[in-house]
């Protein structure tokens, strides 16, 4: 069984209510840890459409190194950003441009908000829009969420094959 509160554990204060709504943390970018980056492509056109930057919360890395899971209080903030692709001397490349929003995620094995649509299969789940980090635009994780995550439902709804950073060292 998993438990909160574990020394060194990470902690999801500040980003959900008191009601179990996320928001995104001002301070992810300083204060979290780098996890990865994804590449999205571009099926019309060569290069990706948006890459998809994500950051965990102080502790979150070495907790999974630890214990090979995701412990209670792990946030995941995933950037969402359009990019523009040019063919440059090594090849064609393309960039981050323009914010679309975040992606964030708290893992939540207690069920200490039972009945909240954004909670479910151990974790809050929100989408945010970049001109509104601290109100959600999803109203039904199981509908909005869920389904692009069923693939790595064996990984705790997390693709962690694109975090070379959580394994153990």
């Amino acid at each position: 069984m998993r438990t909160a509160g574990t020394a060194g554990a990470p902690t999801a204060k500040g980003v959900v209510d008191a009601e179990g709504n996320l928001r995104v943390p001002a301070d992810y970018r300083t204060a979290y840890e780098f996890l990865g980056i994804w590449a999205v492509a571009n099926k019309k056109d060569k290069g990706s459409k948006e890459v998809h930057i994500v950051f965990a919360s102080p502790g979150t890395i070495a907790a999974y190194q630890k214990e090979g899971h995701f412990a209670d209080g792990s946030v995941l903030v995933k950037e969402v950003v359009e990019t523009a692709t040019d063919e440059m001397t090594t090849g064609t490349v393309s960039y981050p441009q323009k914010l679309t929003g975040w992606f964030v995620v708290v893992r939540e094995c207690m069920n200490s908000h039972p009945g909240n649509k954004l909670r479910g299969n151990g974790w809050g789940w929100s989408w945010f829009d970049q001109d509104n980090p601290l109100k959600t635009t999803t109203t039904d994780f199981a509908t909005a969420c869920q389904p692009c995550h069923v693939p790595a439902q064996d990984t705790e709804w997390v693709y962690v094959n694109g975090y070379p950073a959580l394994k153990k060292r």
